[in-house]
C-alpha cells in the first residue's frame, strides 16, 4: 500500500522539533523534577520522531534516507512542523534560545499540543499502515501523559499565585492564534485521511476546543481567541526561530557528516 510520507514526515517534524524546544530547559527548568519531568517529555518526543523517521526511509527505499539524513540535512523550508512548536519559550518572540524563557509559555504550548496529539493517535492507531498504527499505539500511551503533565500545570499556574494566572494567561493569549494552522486545509492531510494512513484536521476541532474550554475554565482562565494571521508552517513558510533551532541541533552532524555514532 502506497503510504503518504508527506504527512509522516509532518508527524515526525513535530515531535523533533518541539523535542528540541523542549530539550533547551535540561539544566534550567525551575525545579529539579520539572527538568527531569520535561526532558523525559522531550526524550518521548525524539523517540516518536526517530520511529516516524525510520519508517519514512523503509518506505522510500531511495538510499538517501534515514532517521539522521531526515532530521539533520534538510533545511528550514523541507521541515513541515506547526508553526506553534518553533517558536521561542517566551512571548517576547527573541529568536535565539539564550533570550529569558518563561516555563508558562512552555507548559501551554505542551498542553496545546499535546491536547491534538491524543485525538490524533487515538485514530491513526487504526490507520491501514501497521506500522503507523503500531507507532500511534505507543505514542499514544506518552501523549496521554504529556497531556495530563501539561494540563496539571496550566491549572497550577491559573489558580495559583497572581504572577502565576498572569504569565499562564498570556502565555495562552499568545499562543492561541498559532493553532490556527491545525486547522488549516492542507492537500497532505487529505490524500492521507482519504487513503486511511492520515487523520483530517477538522473531525478532531470541537474534541480538541472542548478539552481546552474545560481546562480553561478550571484553571480559572478566560477564554482565548484564536483570531489572527494563520502561521504556515505544515506547508514550509516558517519563523525565523526555525533557524535557530536547526543550527543549534544540526551543527554537529553537519560538522561532520561521515561520522558514525
Amino acid at each position: 500500500m502506497a503510504v503518504n510520507t508527506d504527512y509522516l514526515l509532518h508527524l515526525a517534524d513535530n515531535a523533533l522539533i518541539l523535542g528540541q524546544r523542549n530539550a533547551e530547559w535540561c539544566g534550567h527548568a525551575p525545579i529539579l523534577e520539572e527538568d527531569l519531568a520535561i526532558s523525559n517529555i522531550s526524550l518521548d518526543l525524539i523517540g516518536q520522531a526517530r520511529m516516524l523517521y525510520q519508517h519514512v526511509a523503509v518506505l522510500r527505499k531511495d538510499g538517501r534516507s534515514s532517521e539522521d539524513l531526515l532530521a539533520y540535512f534538510r533545511d528550514v523550508p523541507d521541515f513541515r512542523n506547526y508553526t506553534l512548536l518553533e517558536l521561542p519559550h517566551s512571548t517576547a518572540l527573541a529568536p535565539t534560545a539564550s533570550g529569558e524563557r518563561d516555563y508558562a509559555v512552555t507548559v501551554a504550548r505542551n498542553y496545546l499540543y499535546s491536547a491534538l496529539m491524543v485525538l490524533v493517535w487515538e485514530t491513526l492507531q487504526n490507520c491501514k499502515d501497521a506500522q503507523l498504527a503500531a507507532i500511534a499505539a505507543k505514542s499514544l500511551k506518552e501523549a496521554h501523559y504529556h497531556l495530563r503533565y501539561s494540563r496539571d500545570w496550566v491549572v497550577r499556574f491559573g489558580d495559583g499565585t497572581e504572577e502565576s494566572h498572569q504569565r499562564i494567561a498570556a502565555a495562552m493569549a499568545f499562543l492561541m492564534p498559532y493553532t490556527q494552522e491545525f486547522w488549516d486545509h492542507s492537500s497532505m492531510e487529505k490524500n492521507a485521511a482519504a487513503e486511511g494512513v492520515g487523520v483530517e484536521p477538522a473531525s478532531l476541532r470541537a474534541n480538541w476546543e472542548a478539552e481546552v474550554a474545560a481546562t480553561l475554565m478550571l484553571a480559572t482562565l478566560p477564554a482565548v481567541s484564536s483570531q489572527g494571521f494563520v502561521s504556515q508552517g505544515k506547508h514550509g513558510v516558517h519563523s525565523e526561530h526555525l533557524g535557530y533551532v536547526l543550527a543549534e541541533m544540526q551543527s554537529l552532524a553537519r560538522a561532520h557528516p561521515e561520522a558514525v555514532w
